[in-house]
């Protein structure tokens, strides 16, 4: 994984790392405090409607600034979805952009390479098949569905305001999106 690196410093490209993810009406539930003897009880109403979500972690080239891109919707991620956030990532990054994801369908195709000859500033690499580890995208969403873990939204409009919360919140700091990069296994590059 050095080469997209040292490719886009020498570019001067800003590095995207992308992934999707789903959060659903179903509440996750994880371990939680209660008092001695008191089994905690989560009332929910069974619906599995879902909420479909993109981001993308950036690295700027030249400061190394870390940025967090995202879009959430109802549908199901699909080509539209991405080329939608594609043209929102080049509307805010100025320059190259190499983005690196995984091999899912949604990425390939004639469609996307249709997408890449109208945008020749935009660059797209893969992560090795079965690696989330590498990927530091996959640590927004382990980040959102820890603070959302035993919530009870009432309806989809609550939970995108709660995903939103929380992705507003780690946008905010720098300090949590270098630690996304750091905890992944990339090979180190942030100074």
């Amino acid at each position: 994984m050095a080469a997209p690196k040292k490719n886009a410093a020498r570019l001067g490209a800003h590095i995207v790392f992308v992934d999707e993810s789903g959060f659903a009406l179903l509440p996750s539930v994880q371990k939680t405090w209660a008092p001695r003897g008191v089994t905690p009880i989560l009332r929910h109403r069974l619906r599995r409607l879902r909420l479909s979500a993109i981001s993308g972690v950036s690295v700027s080239p030249l400061r190394q600034r870390v940025g967090l891109h995202a879009l959430l919707g109802r549908a199901s991620i699909g080509h539209l979805e991405v080329f939608h956030f594609l043209r929102e990532l080049m509307r805010h990054l100025r320059g190259r952009l190499v983005v690196v994801w995984d091999n899912a369908t949604i990425h390939k195709g004639k469609a996307m390479r249709n997408f890449l000859s109208l945008h020749p500033r935009l660059q797209l690499e893969s992560f090795p098949p079965y690696a989330p580890e590498i990927n530091p995208d996959e640590g927004v969403w382990n980040h959102c569905k820890h603070y959302l873990a035993n919530g009870r939204p009432d309806d989809l409009d609550e939970l995108a305001r709660d995903v939103s919360r929380q992705l507003r919140k780690l946008r905010g700091s720098q300090v949590r999106l270098r630690a996304l990069i750091r905890q992944s296994e990339l090979p180190p590059f942030l100074v």
